[in-house]
Protein backbone atom coordinates (compact mmCIF):
# COMPACT_ATOMS: atom_id res chain seq x y z
CA UNK A 1 0.00 0.00 0.00
CA UNK A 2 2.71 2.23 0.72
CA UNK A 3 4.68 1.73 -2.65
CA UNK A 4 0.98 2.47 -4.53
CA UNK A 5 0.62 5.68 -2.37
CA UNK A 6 4.30 6.72 -3.24
CA UNK A 7 3.14 5.64 -7.20
CA UNK A 8 0.03 8.06 -7.05
CA UNK A 9 1.31 11.26 -5.05
CA UNK A 10 4.58 11.06 -7.96
CA UNK A 11 2.06 10.78 -10.54
CA UNK A 12 0.44 13.37 -9.15
CA UNK A 13 3.29 15.95 -8.85
CA UNK A 14 4.12 14.82 -12.59
CA UNK A 15 0.79 16.28 -13.92
CA UNK A 16 0.97 19.09 -11.57
CA UNK A 17 4.42 20.08 -12.63
CA UNK A 18 3.90 18.93 -16.19
CA UNK A 19 1.26 21.32 -17.30
CA UNK A 20 1.06 24.74 -18.52
CA UNK A 21 -2.15 25.80 -17.15
CA UNK A 22 -4.33 24.40 -14.11
CA UNK A 23 -5.68 21.19 -14.28
CA UNK A 24 -9.63 20.45 -12.64
CA UNK A 25 -9.97 17.47 -10.52
CA UNK A 26 -12.05 16.02 -13.25
CA UNK A 27 -8.59 16.15 -15.74
CA UNK A 28 -6.88 14.74 -12.95
CA UNK A 29 -8.83 11.91 -12.13
CA UNK A 30 -9.15 11.06 -16.12
CA UNK A 31 -4.77 11.36 -16.04
CA UNK A 32 -4.03 9.35 -13.19
CA UNK A 33 -5.48 5.43 -12.87
CA UNK A 34 -5.33 5.38 -9.30
CA UNK A 35 -8.15 7.88 -9.19
CA UNK A 36 -10.20 6.11 -11.73
CA UNK A 37 -9.69 3.67 -10.01
CA UNK A 38 -11.41 5.11 -6.61
CA UNK A 39 -15.04 3.88 -5.86
CA UNK A 40 -16.85 6.72 -5.78
CA UNK A 41 -16.46 10.67 -5.82
CA UNK A 42 -16.38 11.09 -2.54
CA UNK A 43 -13.82 8.43 -2.49
CA UNK A 44 -11.44 10.21 -4.63
CA UNK A 45 -12.39 13.49 -3.68
CA UNK A 46 -10.71 12.58 -0.13
CA UNK A 47 -7.55 10.99 -1.36
CA UNK A 48 -7.31 13.50 -4.08
CA UNK A 49 -6.98 16.32 -0.19
CA UNK A 50 -4.97 14.02 1.56
CA UNK A 51 -2.50 13.34 -1.42
CA UNK A 52 -2.50 17.02 -2.35
CA UNK A 53 -1.47 18.10 1.56
CA UNK A 54 1.00 15.19 1.84
CA UNK A 55 2.85 16.68 -1.35
CA UNK A 56 2.62 20.58 0.23
CA UNK A 57 3.72 19.00 2.76
CA UNK A 58 6.86 17.51 1.18
CA UNK A 59 7.38 20.80 0.08
CA UNK A 60 6.19 21.17 -3.75
CA UNK A 61 3.96 24.61 -4.16
CA UNK A 62 0.87 23.85 -5.58
CA UNK A 63 -1.20 26.97 -6.40
CA UNK A 64 -5.40 26.82 -6.78
CA UNK A 65 -6.80 28.96 -9.71
CA UNK A 66 -9.97 29.15 -10.28
CA UNK A 67 -10.83 29.87 -14.57
CA UNK A 68 -13.32 32.21 -16.30
CA UNK A 69 -15.89 29.28 -15.35
CA UNK A 70 -15.76 29.37 -11.78
CA UNK A 71 -13.99 26.15 -11.76
CA UNK A 72 -11.04 25.12 -10.16
CA UNK A 73 -7.94 24.47 -11.17
CA UNK A 74 -4.58 23.01 -9.52
CA UNK A 75 -0.55 23.79 -11.01
CA UNK A 76 2.77 23.73 -9.64
CA UNK A 77 5.23 25.97 -11.30
CA UNK A 78 8.30 25.15 -11.99
CA UNK A 79 9.86 28.36 -11.05
CA UNK A 80 8.42 28.34 -8.06
CA UNK A 81 9.53 24.66 -6.87
CA UNK A 82 13.53 25.37 -8.28
CA UNK A 83 15.91 24.44 -5.49
CA UNK A 84 18.48 28.01 -5.78
CA UNK A 85 21.56 27.63 -7.06
CA UNK A 86 24.64 25.89 -4.99
CA UNK A 87 27.05 27.90 -3.75
CA UNK A 88 30.50 26.22 -2.00
CA UNK A 89 33.53 27.88 -1.28
CA UNK A 90 36.87 26.08 -1.37
CA UNK A 91 36.57 24.85 2.31
CA UNK A 92 33.00 23.54 2.23
CA UNK A 93 33.59 21.72 -1.05
CA UNK A 94 36.83 20.39 0.81
CA UNK A 95 34.77 18.97 3.89
CA UNK A 96 31.95 17.32 1.58
CA UNK A 97 34.95 15.85 -0.23
CA UNK A 98 36.13 13.92 3.09
CA UNK A 99 32.72 13.38 3.87
CA UNK A 100 32.13 10.98 1.11
CA UNK A 101 35.29 9.54 1.40
CA UNK A 102 34.52 8.21 4.91
CA UNK A 103 32.25 5.19 3.97
CA UNK A 104 33.20 2.10 3.08
CA UNK A 105 30.16 0.63 2.45
CA UNK A 106 29.73 -0.25 -0.99
CA UNK A 107 26.15 1.08 -1.37
CA UNK A 108 26.95 4.43 0.68
CA UNK A 109 30.04 4.97 -1.38
CA UNK A 110 28.00 5.33 -4.08
CA UNK A 111 25.62 7.09 -3.07
CA UNK A 112 28.56 9.31 -1.99
CA UNK A 113 30.04 9.40 -5.18
CA UNK A 114 26.99 10.20 -7.17
CA UNK A 115 26.18 12.53 -5.03
CA UNK A 116 29.71 14.94 -5.49
CA UNK A 117 29.23 14.74 -9.14
CA UNK A 118 25.69 15.92 -9.11
CA UNK A 119 27.22 18.58 -7.00
CA UNK A 120 30.06 19.50 -9.37
CA UNK A 121 28.32 19.11 -12.18
CA UNK A 122 26.11 22.35 -10.26
CA UNK A 123 29.31 24.30 -10.36
CA UNK A 124 30.71 23.42 -6.46
CA UNK A 125 34.16 24.09 -6.86
CA UNK A 126 37.31 21.64 -7.43
CA UNK A 127 38.96 22.69 -4.51
CA UNK A 128 42.41 21.05 -3.58
CA UNK A 129 41.78 18.54 -0.78
CA UNK A 130 44.25 20.13 2.15
CA UNK A 131 43.29 16.75 4.35
CA UNK A 132 44.44 14.20 1.47
CA UNK A 133 47.56 16.38 0.53
CA UNK A 134 48.97 16.89 4.22
CA UNK A 135 47.66 13.40 5.84
CA UNK A 136 49.10 9.74 5.31
CA UNK A 137 45.78 8.84 6.91
CA UNK A 138 42.53 8.33 5.31
CA UNK A 139 39.31 8.21 7.70
CA UNK A 140 37.37 5.46 7.62
CA UNK A 141 33.83 4.11 8.90
CA UNK A 142 33.83 0.48 8.94
CA UNK A 143 30.23 -0.85 7.75
CA UNK A 144 29.81 -4.87 8.00
CA UNK A 145 26.09 -5.78 9.33
CA UNK A 146 23.67 -5.87 7.51
CA UNK A 147 21.21 -4.34 9.81
CA UNK A 148 23.11 -1.19 9.31
CA UNK A 149 21.27 0.35 6.15
CA UNK A 150 17.51 -0.33 6.98
CA UNK A 151 18.21 0.61 10.63
CA UNK A 152 19.23 4.19 9.03
CA UNK A 153 16.68 4.48 6.77
CA UNK A 154 14.00 3.49 9.55
CA UNK A 155 16.25 6.35 11.17
CA UNK A 156 15.52 9.05 8.69
CA UNK A 157 11.85 8.29 8.12
CA UNK A 158 10.70 7.39 11.66
CA UNK A 159 9.72 4.17 11.02
CA UNK A 160 9.37 1.54 13.72
CA UNK A 161 11.43 -1.77 13.31
CA UNK A 162 11.13 -5.17 14.53
CA UNK A 163 14.32 -7.69 14.60
CA UNK A 164 15.93 -10.82 16.61
CA UNK A 165 18.10 -9.49 18.57
CA UNK A 166 21.04 -11.89 20.80
CA UNK A 167 22.26 -10.49 24.68
CA UNK A 168 25.43 -11.32 25.38
CA UNK A 169 24.48 -13.84 27.79
CA UNK A 170 21.03 -15.31 26.12
CA UNK A 171 21.43 -18.96 24.79
CA UNK A 172 18.61 -17.37 22.33
CA UNK A 173 17.93 -14.20 20.33
CA UNK A 174 14.18 -13.04 21.17
CA UNK A 175 12.34 -10.35 18.82
CA UNK A 176 12.59 -6.52 19.42
CA UNK A 177 10.06 -4.00 18.85
CA UNK A 178 11.82 -0.75 18.25
CA UNK A 179 11.12 2.53 17.45
CA UNK A 180 14.92 3.76 16.08
CA UNK A 181 16.45 7.35 17.12
CA UNK A 182 20.15 7.19 15.29
CA UNK A 183 23.11 5.22 14.72
CA UNK A 184 26.21 5.72 16.74
CA UNK A 185 29.64 3.76 16.36
CA UNK A 186 31.69 3.76 19.34
CA UNK A 187 35.26 1.09 19.31
CA UNK A 188 34.87 -0.30 15.63
CA UNK A 189 30.92 -1.27 17.00
CA UNK A 190 27.70 0.27 15.48
CA UNK A 191 24.81 0.77 18.26
CA UNK A 192 21.06 1.28 17.96
CA UNK A 193 19.73 3.87 20.12
CA UNK A 194 15.83 3.94 20.43
CA UNK A 195 12.66 2.89 21.78
CA UNK A 196 11.83 -0.50 23.36
CA UNK A 197 8.76 -0.71 22.93
CA UNK A 198 7.97 -4.08 25.12
CA UNK A 199 9.73 -2.62 28.14
CA UNK A 200 8.53 0.84 27.25
CA UNK A 201 12.25 2.19 27.94
CA UNK A 202 14.80 3.62 26.00
CA UNK A 203 17.50 0.82 24.92
CA UNK A 204 20.89 0.58 23.11
CA UNK A 205 21.54 -2.40 20.79
CA UNK A 206 24.66 -3.31 19.24
CA UNK A 207 24.30 -4.55 15.57
CA UNK A 208 26.46 -7.17 15.47
CA UNK A 209 23.95 -9.00 18.17
CA UNK A 210 20.65 -8.77 15.54
CA UNK A 211 20.36 -11.68 13.69
CA UNK A 212 18.17 -12.03 10.72
CA UNK A 213 15.90 -9.22 8.95
CA UNK A 214 15.29 -5.82 9.86
CA UNK A 215 11.09 -5.70 9.41
CA UNK A 216 9.91 -1.99 9.41
CA UNK A 217 6.14 -2.07 11.04
CA UNK A 218 3.39 0.29 9.85
CA UNK A 219 2.10 3.63 12.56
CA UNK A 220 4.08 6.37 14.36
CA UNK A 221 6.33 6.59 17.34
CA UNK A 222 4.51 6.38 20.18
CA UNK A 223 7.47 8.26 22.13
CA UNK A 224 9.09 11.25 21.83
CA UNK A 225 11.94 11.68 20.20
CA UNK A 226 15.17 13.34 22.66
CA UNK A 227 17.58 15.78 21.22
CA UNK A 228 20.86 13.96 20.07
CA UNK A 229 22.74 15.04 22.77
CA UNK A 230 20.50 12.95 24.77
CA UNK A 231 20.82 10.15 22.77
CA UNK A 232 24.64 10.57 22.74
CA UNK A 233 25.00 10.28 26.11
CA UNK A 234 22.66 7.42 26.20
CA UNK A 235 25.14 5.70 23.75
CA UNK A 236 28.05 6.17 25.82
CA UNK A 237 26.24 4.10 29.00
CA UNK A 238 25.16 1.56 27.49
CA UNK A 239 28.45 0.90 25.66
CA UNK A 240 30.53 1.31 28.69
CA UNK A 241 31.50 4.55 28.04
CA UNK A 242 30.50 6.31 31.16
CA UNK A 243 32.20 5.20 34.28
CA UNK A 244 30.98 5.47 37.50
CA UNK A 245 33.24 3.68 39.77
CA UNK A 246 36.99 1.26 38.41
CA UNK A 247 37.27 -2.60 38.03
CA UNK A 248 40.37 -4.38 38.67
CA UNK A 249 41.53 -6.66 36.36
CA UNK A 250 44.11 -9.29 34.82
CA UNK A 251 44.77 -8.82 31.25
CA UNK A 252 47.35 -11.29 29.46
CA UNK A 253 50.88 -9.08 28.28
CA UNK A 254 50.77 -8.29 24.80
CA UNK A 255 46.61 -8.69 24.88
CA UNK A 256 43.60 -5.86 24.75
CA UNK A 257 45.31 -2.71 23.53
CA UNK A 258 41.88 -1.29 23.65
CA UNK A 259 41.60 -1.93 27.96
CA UNK A 260 45.03 -0.63 28.33
CA UNK A 261 44.67 2.29 26.63
CA UNK A 262 41.52 3.11 29.07
CA UNK A 263 43.62 1.88 32.41
CA UNK A 264 44.26 4.25 34.60
CA UNK A 265 46.88 2.71 36.50
CA UNK A 266 48.97 -0.83 35.21
CA UNK A 267 51.07 -2.83 37.33
CA UNK A 268 53.04 -5.96 36.40
CA UNK A 269 52.42 -9.08 37.78
CA UNK A 270 54.89 -11.59 36.06
CA UNK A 271 54.29 -14.72 34.63
CA UNK A 272 52.55 -12.95 31.63
CA UNK A 273 50.03 -11.29 33.60
CA UNK A 274 49.28 -7.33 34.18
CA UNK A 275 47.37 -6.36 36.47
CA UNK A 276 44.73 -3.00 35.30
CA UNK A 277 42.37 -0.38 37.01
CA UNK A 278 39.83 0.70 34.63
CA UNK A 279 36.84 2.88 34.41
CA UNK A 280 33.51 0.97 35.15
CA UNK A 281 30.39 1.57 33.75
CA UNK A 282 27.17 -0.09 31.87
CA UNK A 283 28.00 -2.26 29.51
CA UNK A 284 32.19 -3.22 29.94
CA UNK A 285 31.07 -6.87 31.40
CA UNK A 286 29.95 -7.04 27.81
CA UNK A 287 32.97 -5.52 26.39
CA UNK A 288 35.40 -7.78 29.13
CA UNK A 289 33.81 -10.94 27.19
CA UNK A 290 34.90 -10.39 23.72
CA UNK A 291 38.89 -10.77 25.15
CA UNK A 292 37.98 -14.35 26.09
CA UNK A 293 40.91 -15.85 28.04
CA UNK A 294 43.21 -13.03 28.44
CA UNK A 295 41.17 -11.14 30.73
CA UNK A 296 40.62 -11.87 34.28
CA UNK A 297 38.12 -9.50 36.55
CA UNK A 298 39.75 -9.43 39.90
CA UNK A 299 36.69 -6.73 41.27
CA UNK A 300 33.99 -5.84 42.03
CA UNK A 301 32.82 -9.10 42.55
CA UNK A 302 29.17 -8.05 40.85
CA UNK A 303 31.33 -7.61 37.54
CA UNK A 304 33.28 -10.57 37.92
CA UNK A 305 29.81 -12.82 37.96
CA UNK A 306 28.28 -10.83 35.26
CA UNK A 307 31.44 -12.03 33.18
CA UNK A 308 31.46 -15.26 34.01
CA UNK A 309 27.62 -15.81 33.35
CA UNK A 310 27.93 -14.51 30.24
CA UNK A 311 30.97 -16.54 29.26
CA UNK A 312 28.71 -19.92 30.63
CA UNK A 313 25.91 -18.72 28.43
CA UNK A 314 28.62 -18.73 25.29
CA UNK A 315 29.82 -22.12 26.12
CA UNK A 316 26.57 -23.51 26.30
CA UNK A 317 25.89 -22.87 22.47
Amino acid sequence: MAIAKAERLMNLALCLLGTRRPLSKRELRGSIEAYLEAGSDDAFNRMFERDKDDLRELGLIIETVENLDGETGYLARRDSNRLPPITLDAEEAAALGLAAKVWQQARLAGAASGALQKLRAAGMPEAEDAYEVHSALEPRIPVHEAAFEPLMLACRDRRPVTFDYRKGNAAKPEQRQVEPWTLECWRGHWYLAGWDRDRGAERVFRLSRITGRVRSRAGAFTAEVPDVVTVRETVESWAGETATRTALIRLRTGAGYPLRSRAVAVRELGNGWDELEIPYGHGLDAWLVEFGPDVVVQEPADLRADVVDRLRAVAKD
